[in-house]
């Protein structure tokens, strides 16, 4: 997995082309270029200031992943083994939890305007490093997008009847065709479903408590066997650990840190405090976790439609993140420059395949252990950029040209050895919240021994993405919405 410092004329023209965009993109020959399928979403460059969105546009987009049918169900579960108070408070320990990550995370994102795996490259990893952890979001994003895409096939499936697999092939189409063509398409999306769903569901719960008493509801005792605290925070805050950790994904676009925290911010208080606690009220109600019925049966055929695009607008991030790992890991691994739009078709067919046939619901225990192997990675991102700071100088002096440092560090061992340390003590220490105490232990174990001047990077690779110097050509019209 070394670098090529010698990439050949024609191979760094295309490359140079890609900074640039899908337009205006120049052959080898020097003619016109055919253009790519969909957009390539600066998988490989810094987003540009000029092309970030603005604050409504992005906080629509972070609004997006609050609403979900299963929020309300993991509220309800939540909710059947504990009382309204104490849920209350494991729902505070989560949210104050994720929140932290996603911001010390999404502020080093947003301010380099580079995906997750980018960002490792200067941030704890080194160029090879981030190829494995390339490998390990892909998998377990594309992996959680076929899961998701089965579940969404079995409830629309019992719901109004038809096979799965048919709803799982047009749920996972759609996903398919919208990823494609990035961000930008993405953000109109959330524009459209973000209210439809959120007026949905607040009609339909509205219609289902106007005749009970909330209070009632609030000092009731659990109706089921009690959960611990432990537990349910363990729910909560790793349920979406790995979301956290690719919060750069969506924070590169963002033009300022203090958008990125209100957003973030808001996104927990509507997830965790609205749409988790009145699932905690469901639950109570019904006393049992079964509370999608609620949503969806009062709802009719347009409910049915609008979960459909909600469930879209939320795993279209497992497709989109996993398609940024593939093409870095395959730049660095093999020296091929792939196009994010033909890896989204390639990993969407592969996951709506795979969740037709029922065969991705097979694989949720190893996604689960991805699950504990992601969060380590943020802890080393967040104690290198923000504690330790020896390997992003580089990111630092190209920041305002918005280039690419011309060079990364090739292997940081010793980052690897407290990936796995941590992967170790969040998968087999029985205390705590696994994803958090892997996150933990590399984070104080990356600044203990940083400062101590232990992690060191070891060769050097040379930038062949793109000429390094020449920054992402603008387009006259700003691509982000006030």
């Amino acid at each position: 997995m070394a670098a090529n410092p010698k990439a050949g004329a024609a191979t760094r023209a295309a490359r140079a082309g890609d900074a640039r965009g899908t337009d205006g993109a120049r052959g080898t020959d020097g003619g016109p270029e055919a253009k790519s399928i969909g957009s390539d979403d600066y998988s490989l460059s810094r987003v540009p200031r000029d092309k970030r969105f603005g604050f409504w546009s992005m906080l629509l987009q972070w609004l997006a992943q609050s609403g979900s049918i299963s929020q309300f169900t993991l509220g309800a579960t939540i909710g059947v083994g504990m009382t309204f108070g104490d849920a209350f408070l494991a729902f505070t320990l989560g949210a104050v939890i994720l929140e932290i990550v996603i911001f010390a995370i999404g502020m080093a994102g947003m301010r380099e305007g580079l995906a997750t795996p980018m960002l490792t490259r200067w941030v704890g990893f080194g160029r090879n490093g981030s190829a494995l952890v390339s490998f390990v979001i892909a998998v377990s994003l594309v992996g959680w997008f076929g899961v998701q895409n089965t579940i969404f096939g079995n409830s629309v499936s019992a719901l109004i009847g038809g096979p799965s697999w048919m709803w799982c092939a047009l749920a996972g189409a759609a996903i398919t065709a919208l990823v494609i063509f990035g961000f930008r398409y993405m953000a109109v999306f959330a524009k459209i479903v973000t209210p439809l769903f959120f007026a949905m569901v607040a009609w339909s719960v509205v219609s289902t408590l106007k005749d009970h008493s909330i209070g009632d509801l609030i000092d009731s005792p659990a109706p089921g066997q009690t959960i611990p605290l432990a537990v349910a925070a363990t729910a909560i805050a790793g349920g979406y650990m790995t979301g956290a950790i690719v919060a750069p994904e969506m924070t590169r676009y963002n033009r300022k840190g203090s958008h990125v925290f209100l957003q973030s911010a808001a996104s927990m208080i509507l997830s965790e405090y609205i749409v988790g606690m009145t699932g905690v009220l469901l639950g109570h109600l019904v006393k049992s976790s079964e509370v999608s019925h609620i949503v969806l049966s009062t709802s009719g055929a347009f409910g049915v439609i609008v979960v459909l695009m909600s469930t879209a607008k939320i795993n279209d991030w497992n497709l989109y993140g996993s398609s940024l790992g593939v093409v870095n890991f395959f730049q660095v691994v093999f020296g091929k420059r792939l196009h994010r739009g033909v890896i989204t078709i390639v990993l969407g067919v592969a996951g709506t395949v795979l969740s037709a046939v029922g065969i991705m619901t097979h694989f949720t225990d190893f996604l689960s252990v991805l699950g504990v192997a992601i969060p380590p990675i943020g802890g080393i991102i967040v104690a290198e950029y923000w504690v330790v700071k020896r390997m992003r100088k580089p990111l630092d002096d190209t920041r305002e040209s918005e280039t690419l440092p011309k060079t990364s560090p090739t292997w940081v061992p010793m980052s690897l050895v407290i990936w796995l340390a941590a992967f170790c003590v969040g998968k087999f220490y029985d205390g705590g919240i696994p994803a958090l105490n892997s996150l933990a232990t590399a984070f104080v174990l990356y600044s203990v021994l940083g400062l101590l001047g232990w992690v060191k990077p070891y060769g050097t690779s040379t930038l062949d993405d793109a000429d390094a110097d020449t920054p992402a050509a603008r387009d006259t019209t700003p691509v982000g919405a006030a």
